[in-house]
């Protein structure tokens, strides 16, 4: 079991009656909600005991009083714009999160497209939705948004846009991602029902940065870290400390455009019933939840690490900038005085593929090692070869580890290993006859039905999920799944496997 330092129940506890308790202060509460509604890793990693679908399950427990909004903005329909934590395109995320709210019976009023642009893929996904018997929702471009306030807090604005008819207290509006329109629709929604005489209000759903940490709290420079290629950092929020003589941590966006924010408010609401600071309308307690700070600490730190692999993978794929490269390396290196090495699977795995090069036993002159440690501090490695990658070896070694069995053990007959090499070279028509993570596993289970050693081994793949990995160069997209499915944190060096450009 992974060492515990976060209250999950207590947080789920503490954050829904925080929420209750500010939908009754306005009679009907807009509630923007930030970040992943399931499978949130990042908070998981950087506080152990986090629910990955504590969100999630949160708003199971006000379901008897909230509906759901989902925005998502044109153009990242357009560009088929991708969450990396997923690998989903946005719109696509959004087939997968109205799966999870159906899941746990979550009431889903409809989805937004915001900033509509009458594009074919937009109208495409439209339909899909539509079909599906999914209401769909329009908000245009409205002119001179966000600086002419009395133009946008108008019929002529606001008063454009769809208005979606909404029953409950506690209405969450999420998205797939930054950008999507959350605030937008939220404040658009606020407009429809004042000027039809119904009082209701804003909040958004915060967990990072947690605003009763410290501003160089490395849970807090973890989230810098996951913005680095925004931009986004944490401060102290201004407006909290005069109004209220107390440090409170925002992140630099909502500050600046809490002024902003204040007056659209105040245009809609009225003075009186419009927050003080940006801190003052977030509703979160995660801090109050935390049970042991230094191991938190440490998790954090390492996965600031993991975020200075990732955008250096990005970058050599041609997927950020230097820019984010250079941010992420001072986060790391000034901030907190960590290096690569830090993270325990980096050098077993560059070591067993200098052990690779040294006895030739790679596959065409290519030479990758990969590391895991478990949770029990125990690590091992794996090689590619011309039978398997580096990721399908180290699974293999892994399970056998944790099973038990002697190293010499096939867990894998060599009569499955080379029907799939047929299959791949006759029938798909493929010279990349290695088997990669995903075919491994599945070989695996295929002679499991035979092989009761490998049936004990495969039953110990449950126990590798969340554990740390590190390979020496970029994983294939069929590791990359494989990896994906056992629910490992991947980080690989930036090289790629050979010079080959082009994977088929």
């Amino acid at each position: 079991m992974k060492p515990i330092g976060f209250d999950n129940e207590n947080y789920l506890e503490e954050q829904s009656e925080a929420i209750i308790t500010r939908a009754a202060q306005f009679g009907k509460l807009y509630l923007e909600f930030g970040g992943k509604l399931s499978n949130d890793f990042h908070a998981a990693r950087v506080l152990p005991g986090f629910d990955p679908d504590g969100k999630i399950k949160l708003l199971q427990r006000l379901k008897d009083r909230s509906e759901i909004i989902i925005c998502i903005y044109s153009g990242d329909i357009e560009r088929r714009k991708v969450r990396q934590d997923s690998g989903l395109a946005y719109d696509t995320q959004i087939l997968s999160d109205i799966d999870d709210l159906r899941q746990y019976h979550l009431r889903i009023r409809g989805v937004i497209i915001t900033r509509y642009q009458n594009r074919p893929i937009v109208n495409q996904f439209k339909k899909k939705l539509q079909r599906r018997e999914i209401e769909v929702f329009l908000h245009q471009t409205i002119d001179g948004y966000p600086t002419n306030i009395e133009h946008i807090v108008s019929d002529k604005g606001y008063g454009k846009n769809d208005f979606i008819q909404t029953e409950a207290p506690i209405v969450v509006v999420t998205g797939p991602g930054g950008g999507s329109g959350k605030l937008a629709t939220c404040l658009s929604q606020l407009y429809h029902e004042h000027s039809r005489g119904i009082s209701a209000g804003y909040a958004k759903f915060e967990t990072f940065p947690i605003w009763n940490l410290a501003l160089e709290h490395p849970v807090n420079i973890a989230y810098e870290a996951a913005t680095a290629d925004l931009g986004d950092y944490n401060e102290v929020d201004p407006f909290h400390l005069e109004e209220y003589k107390t440090t409170a941590i925002n992140y630099n966006r909502d500050i600046e455009i809490f002024p902003v924010v204040k007056q659209f408010l105040e245009k809609i609401m009225g003075p009186q019933q419009v927050y003080k600071s940006p801190t003052d309308m977030g509703v979160n307690r995660a801090g109050f939840s935390i049970t042991d700070d230094e191991l938190c600490q440490n998790a954090a730190k390492q996965e600031i690490i993991r975020r200075f692999f990732n955008y250096n993978r990005e970058y050599a794929q041609g997927k950020t900038d230097v820019t984010t490269i250079d941010r992420i390396d001072h986060i790391m290196r000034e901030k907190l005085n960590l290096s690569p090495e830090d993270r325990i699977p980096v050098y077993y795995a560059r070591k067993a593929a200098e052990e690779a090069k040294k006895s030739k036993k790679g596959n065409d002159g290519v030479y990758i090692g990969a590391a895991i440690c478990l949770h029990d501090g125990k690590v091992i490695t794996g090689k590619n070869s011309s039978l398997m990658h580096s990721s399908s070896s180290l699974i293999l070694n892994t399970i056998k580890y944790l099973a038990k069995l002697p190293d010499e053990i096939d867990l894998i007959s060599r009569s499955v290993i080379d029907s799939i090499r047929v299959f791949k070279t006759n029938i798909l028509n493929t010279s990349k006859l290695s088997l990669n993570l995903e075919e491994m596993l599945i070989a695996l289970s295929i002679s499991a039905t035979t092989n009761p050693s490998a049936q004990a081994a495969m039953d110990h793949l449950v126990q590798i999920r969340g554990a740390e990995v590190h390979m020496t160069a970029i994983s294939s997209l069929g590791d990359e799944e494989g990896w994906r499915k056992l629910g490992v944190n991947l980080t690989t060096d930036p090289n790629f496997a050979g010079n080959q450009l082009f994977i088929n």
